[in-house]
């Protein structure tokens, strides 16, 4: 060992650096104890396989830096450490260079922030698990209940809307199981006819139709023993819904083509953007497969219902697209931030994700601006929006002040279903009516008409 890697062993921040080829080179003894992995392990190997960071998909730090030949300092990511422990950290990167000025590969560093983040979350009000983040009180009960659903091998159901983070949430649901070292397989069956679906889901022989010339495995033996994710399952057919009951009574399936039963040890995770008890009344749902795969039950909330989480989902996106379009946009102004916090977005996550990326490519300057908004809401623009911008506390009060509205009206009136509703207890939810004075307007039969000449 060298005088310089001598220096590099003794220091806490986690070094590595690789060849041109992004294989490691060399990995100090604080690498090792972030990512738990032996250096002999580690060398030979490429990068993204032994870090598996969120940036390792198209937007490599270390991959821009050799291609632009400037350092990149402190930048926010995380890793995945080998027990499959999402760590955040702080990277930093630069390139090396042999004696004469050649590039012969690169260097990062990165540094642990666990601590910070759970401060961070502590001090925001943020659950979290895994990737899945909230600081919204309608998410709680999910949050209440997710430890334990992991570690529970039960059929899970995810309901909501498109776009409400169903897979993002059956994700976490597997990393955080026994399964966790298994595979996640996931599966739109929407997206499939029934012919294409039966072959996708339970695979087929050789020879099995024209064309078939080898083995083919379906998802269910792809998930093995880790988890099968059957997305928009309200969209298959009744044909299909018998076939699917017969697996998961069963717990085996016949591939096409097969003369004899394959066994299954997958865990079911089901999602759906459809009312199955609705499908189940008009007779196109079966109601034994509900019942088979309701076992626990999960409602992830619209945006419009989750409005608290706006801004920061908008600070996630923007840090994302800055890496994968090589800018430098530092988040919205005020007043595209009141838009993007009040609008109804019926696309919900996915739709706001697709509106930062559309309005980075037209962002010209630091900050998003209304005019960099896709038409439908720059024209959403209240008066209100164009007086003094104000701060991002006062966006989120407008938010609070709408979805308070919404669940009275839905509600018809009612506190405290309406609290319900937003998944808050009745005493913060009065106060909240309180502290932006809606409670004097409340058509909910509480506030008794005053007799003549006396005040309220």
């Amino acid at each position: 060992m060298n005088a310089e890697h001598s220096i590099l062993e003794s220091i806490s921040d986690g070094v590595f650096t690789v060849d041109l080829e992004f294989r490691i080179t060399y990995l100090n003894r604080s690498a090792e104890e972030m990512i738990q992995v032996r250096r002999d392990d580690a060398l030979g190997r490429l990068c993204c396989e032994v870090f598996r960071s969120n940036l390792c998909e198209g937007a490599c730090a270390l991959r821009q830096t050799l291609e632009k030949g400037r350092p990149i300092t402190d930048l926010s990511c995380f890793i995945i450490n080998n027990d499959g422990r999402r760590v955040p950290v702080s990277i930093s990167t630069a390139v090396l260079r042999d004696p004469s000025g050649r590039i012969v590969g690169g260097a990062e560093t990165f540094r642990d922030l666990s601590d910070l983040e759970e401060l961070r979350l502590e001090v925001n009000n943020t659950r979290r698990m895994g990737d899945f983040s909230s600081h919204s009180p309608s998410m709680q009960r999910i949050f209440s209940q997710l430890e334990a659903v992991s570690e529970s091998g039960s059929t899970v159901l995810i309901s909501g809307e498109t776009g409400t983070g169903k897979e993002l949430l059956a994700r976490t649901i597997h990393a955080h199981s026994q399964r966790r070292d298994q595979p996640f397989v996931a599966i739109n069956c929407g997206a499939f006819p029934d012919t294409l679906l039966e072959s996708e889901l339970f695979g087929y022989r050789k020879g099995a139709f024209t064309g078939a010339e080898r083995d083919k495995p379906g998802r269910f033996a792809l998930a093995g023993g880790g988890t099968l994710m059957l997305d928009e399952i309200g969209e298959i057919s009744p044909a299909m819904q018998v076939r699917l009951l017969r697996v998961l009574q069963e717990r085996s399936y016949e591939p096409l083509g097969a003369v004899e039963s394959v066994s299954t040890n997958a865990r079911i995770i089901a999602a759906t953007h459809r009312d199955l008890q609705q499908l189940v009344q008009e007779g196109v749902f079966r109601q034994d497969l509900f019942y088979r795969i309701n076992v626990i039950q999960l409602e992830l909330p619209p945006l419009r219902r989750r409005r608290e989480d706006i801004p920061f989902l908008i600070e996630t996106f923007v840090r994302r697209f800055n890496l994968s379009m090589h800018k430098q946009v530092s988040g919205v102004n005020q007043r595209a931030l009141r838009i993007l916090s009040t609008y109804s977005w019926p696309g919900n996550i996915r739709q706001l994700e697709n509106t930062i990326e559309r309005s980075m490519v037209f962002c010209n300057g630091m900050y998003i601006e209304p005019g960099d908004l896709p038409a439908e809401l720059a024209e959403t623009e209240t008066p209100d929006a164009c007086l003094d911008p104000g701060t991002i506390s006062a966006a989120v009060r407008m938010s609070e002040k709408k979805a308070l509205i919404a669940a009275l009206a839905q509600a018809g009136g009612n506190r405290r279903k309406a609290a319900e509703i937003l998944a808050v207890h009745p005493t913060t939810f009065y106060r909240k009516l309180k502290k932006l004075n809606l409670a004097p307007n409340l058509p909910d039969g509480r506030k008794k008409t005053p007799p003549a000449g006396k005040k309220i």
